[in-house]
């Protein structure tokens, strides 16, 4: 999950060169829908959401359609690095929101001080010079970041007896449908192999693939450990530029993965238990 949802900063800053963010949420969320759709019609996973579907529409907008939009929007005037960042800051809003809600999981000591540690290990890792930013996309992406802690919640107080493609499904195809007039009046007049192939690994990989996976993560660890995987998505991020773009390998980079990997390691774990 660390490495899918790591990668996206990257394909959207290529994508943005020449699809407008409700095009690029419209590009991303369509063939997801249409590859995910007709599985969940084939084990009848759609008829048990119909109970549910305020809930459905309620995670596809807050962990889909809105942050997405916001997202898309914020990298045309930040850099992946410091999108990366932001966004990283999940688990610590995820550890105030789930203790303020019953029956979520607990912090203890420990698992307080790896998120911590990660933290640092993130600021250190990107640099913690974002006052020079644009304000508005900082806001974009505190809204992002929001959007990413509730949407595990809601999976799972709510949605977590109900079949996941078939939510996941749902939830594209809605996020999709709510885009269109938007992404329609906007297609780009061409679009080159480079964009292309991003806004494809954006769907298929970053997307469908992911958010199969992203279900069972809920399941197995819960909601507030799952959204740790946000410390790595900075350092998937760097290290792509540092491969691809041939950016520098920075004293931040070689510093900050050691302390994200062992707060990470310290952060997830369960009571008692080592990771």
């Amino acid at each position: 999950m660390s490495l899918i949802w790591g990668i996206p900063y990257l394909l959207i800053r290529v994508a943005i060169r020449e699809f407008s963010p409700p095009t690029l949420v419209f590009a991303r969320t369509l063939p997801a829908a249409l590859l995910l759709l007709p599985f969940a019609v084939r084990r009848n996973q759609l008829r048990p959401l119909i109970p549910r579907w305020r809930w459905i529409v309620a995670f596809a907008a807050i962990e889909l359609a809105i942050p997405w939009l916001f997202l898309t929007r914020a990298e045309q005037h930040l850099t992946s690095s410091t999108a990366g960042l932001l966004v990283a800051s999940v688990p610590l809003l995820a550890a105030v929101v789930y203790r303020l809600s019953p029956h979520t999981d607990r912090l203890d000591p420990r698992r307080a001080f790896g998120l911590l540690i990660g933290f640092v290990g993130v600021a250190v890792l990107v640099g913690f010079d974002i006052g020079h930013s644009n304000r508005l996309a900082l806001g974009e992406m505190a809204i992002v970041a929001l959007g990413y802690t509730l949407g595990p919640l809601i999976v799972s107080r709510r949605l977590s007896d109900v079949p996941s493609l078939g939510v996941i499904g749902v939830a594209m195809a809605l996020t999709a449908i709510c885009y269109a007039p938007f992404a329609l009046m906007r297609l780009p007049a061409r679009v080159d192999l480079e964009v292309g192939l991003s806004v494809a690994a954006l769907s298929l990989i970053c997307t469908a693939l992911a958010f199969v996976l992203f279900f069972a993560l809920i399941a197995e660890v819960g909601p507030s450990r799952s959204t740790v995987i946000t410390y790595f998505n900075p350092a998937i991020a760097i290290l792509l530029g540092v491969v691809l773009l041939g950016e520098p390998f920075t004293a931040g980079l070689a510093l900050g993965f050691p302390l994200i990997v062992v707060g990470s390691i310290l952060a997830t774990g369960r009571r008692g238990t080592a990771a």
